[in-house]
């Protein structure tokens, strides 16, 4: 579970879903490759800000739920996350690299999501509303206002 993260001038819970996908959709996530990615993201976890709640492989493609720092951006936590597993997947289990050509294990996308855990998107869109229907305060989009179209000359 999600603990708050405290430090010297801020206070977070952040929370991201990962889905890494192994390049060329190859199916080498094997039960060994599974247990040396769970012990690389436990090392990762000892060395950066990052802690792995949960990690799913299935196959061709793993999923990750991290809780990390407002300093690492997700593109961050995603490419730490990609290089040192590969580099450590490919030296304990060399016989993946036979499977994958060009000496890469995961593609170049992947996606990511954020995750909340005290409230989804509805709650905090009511909650926003409910604070902009106080006077003296500006709502971003007023759903009755329509804008006419800008021309240039």
């Amino acid at each position: 579970m999600a603990e708050l993260i405290r430090k010297s001038h801020n206070v977070s819970i952040l929370m991201y879903h990962f889905v890494c996908v192994a390049k060329y959709r190859r199916l080498v996530i094997s039960d060994e490759v599974d247990q040396v990615l769970r012990d690389v993201c436990e090392e990762i976890s000892k060395r950066f800000e990052m802690r792995f709640l949960e990690i799913g492989t299935d196959g061709d493609h793993v999923h990750f739920l991290i809780q990390s720092v407002p300093l690492y951006s997700p593109t961050h936590i995603v490419r730490k996350l990609k290089s040192i597993t590969a580099r450590e997947i490919f030296s304990r289990v060399p016989e993946v690299k036979k499977q994958l050509w060009g000496g890469e294990f995961w593609t170049d996308g992947y996606f990511v999501s954020t995750v909340g855990e005290h409230a989804n998107e509805d709650v905090i869109r009511a909650y926003i509303k409910k604070h902009g229907a106080t006077e003296g305060y500006n709502q971003l989009h007023k759903e009755e206002v329509s804008y006419k179209q800008l021309t240039l000359f």
